[in-house]
């Protein structure tokens, strides 16, 4: 969490804008400031501040949980892990701050125009690279969801590859990029594919349909701007559409058997032990 519709939903605003804020595409980043060191994975905080000062932002899109921003010269890569959020706050000033305006803002860019991207992190996980190839940071992430290329026959023949329970192995990021616990529990329950299947019994139909409940779900975390299910991400909606995430003892929308939840590879998982096989 965040995971692929929360990030997508991120950059489009940051990419528009809105009533309240203004679109990041255009502006210069005339200053940056770092409050906490470990949030650059690179480079080192003086290169990184140096190298980013006076570009202008070209554009920002989304590689899996990865947020891009193309600048003049690089991209700056953001992954927000369990915790992190962007957001724009206002200021008067558009020098380096010597404080955060607000409690785990651990990363500040700012613009011109007195406006300021923060990286919001309360956990402290999140990361952020500024690199001139994003191959260096992005080159084995596996396909995206969405990729015309990743055709039923590509994915079953993908699934085929490997003896793996599906939960973990969808979870993986060199496997499939942008799932995570939310939607992967959703996309197996549409699928009505056990979480403990393995990947290598899945026949073609099996492989085609978890494939078009991945992009279902995916989709409708999209359309409801993601999730909020904590303090981490604000404004989504999708939480009010869940299935089996979260929903333990609840009965299922199918069944009307409880909603089960266990352990698999570290991380919770729900799932109805009637539908799901």
């Amino acid at each position: 969490m965040p995971e692929l519709p929360e990030v997508e939903t991120i950059a489009r605003q940051l990419a528009k804008g809105d009533e309240q804020t203004p679109s990041i595409i255009g502006q210069i980043i005339v200053s940056s400031s770092v409050f906490w060191a470990k949030t650059i994975a690179e480079p080192d905080i003086s290169s990184f501040q140096s190298a980013v000062k006076n570009q202008t932002v070209l554009n920002v899109s989304r590689r899996g949980k990865f947020l891009i921003m193309e600048l003049d010269h690089a991209f700056l890569l953001i992954h927000l892990r369990m915790s992190g959020d962007l957001i724009m706050r206002y200021a008067e000033t558009t020098l380096p701050l010597n404080v955060p305006l607000v409690a785990h803002d651990h990363v500040y860019f700012h613009f011109a125009n007195h406006w300021h991207l923060a990286f919001n992190d309360t956990r402290k996980f999140g990361r952020v690279w500024l690199t001139p190839d994003l191959n260096q940071v992005l080159g084995k992430l596996g396909p995206e969801p969405f990729d015309p290329k990743l055709t039923g026959t590509a994915f079953a023949h993908k699934l085929s590859k490997y003896k793996r329970q599906l939960k973990p192995l969808l979870l993986d990021q060199h496997f499939i990029a942008g799932l995570g616990n939310i939607y992967t529990d959703e996309a197996l329950f549409v699928a009505g594919l056990h979480p403990k299947r393995l990947s290598n019994s899945l026949s073609f139909d099996d492989a085609n349909r978890l494939l078009r409940a991945i992009r279902k779900v995916l989709r409708l975390g999209i359309e409801h701007n993601g999730a909020s299910i904590d303090w981490a991400y604000k404004g989504g909606g999708f939480q009010n559409y869940f299935q089996v995430y979260q929903q333990t003892g609840n009965p299922c929308p199918h069944c009307g058997k409880p909603i089960q939840r266990t352990v698999i590879g570290q991380r919770g998982t729900h799932f109805c032990e009637r539908c799901q096989i």
